[in-house]
């Protein structure tokens, strides 16, 4: 699949140290970071059902259908291009999430994995 970029990746690629960071640091708990409603409305117009998205990533794709949403699918794309990311969710399922008031969740959620058998 081509990458196509569209109004939100440069957006998201300014952001991605930032979100990689929230990224290593939900091994700890929930993570939150305040963007700016100007930055969203200036990279593309409004979408139907405003900003607010929830995008589930697993092995670099998407778990859950964001296809209504430029701005997840955008930030997915970015996510997708980056080898730490992609790193990161070979072992868990992160939840990324942007609410009405601009405020990016990041939880990180453990794959269950099967347990190794010890030969005592």
């Amino acid at each position: 699949m081509a990458f196509e970029p569209n109004f939100y990746t440069a957006l998201w690629r300014k952001y991605r140290p930032v979100i990689l960071k929230l990224m290593v640091a939900a091994a700890e708990g929930p993570q939150h970071y305040q963007l700016f409603v100007h930055e969203f409305k200036s990279a593309g117009s409004k979408q139907k059902g405003g900003y607010t998205f929830l995008l589930e990533m697993a092995d670099g794709k998407a778990l859950n259908n964001i296809k209504d949403s430029a701005v997840a699918k955008d930030l997915m794309a970015v996510l997708q291009q980056s080898r730490t990311a992609s790193e990161l969710m070979t072992t868990s399922t992160y939840a990324f999430s942007l609410d009405k008031h601009f405020v990016l969740h990041v939880n990180k959620k453990d794959t269950p994995s099967a347990q190794p058998t010890d030969a005592l």
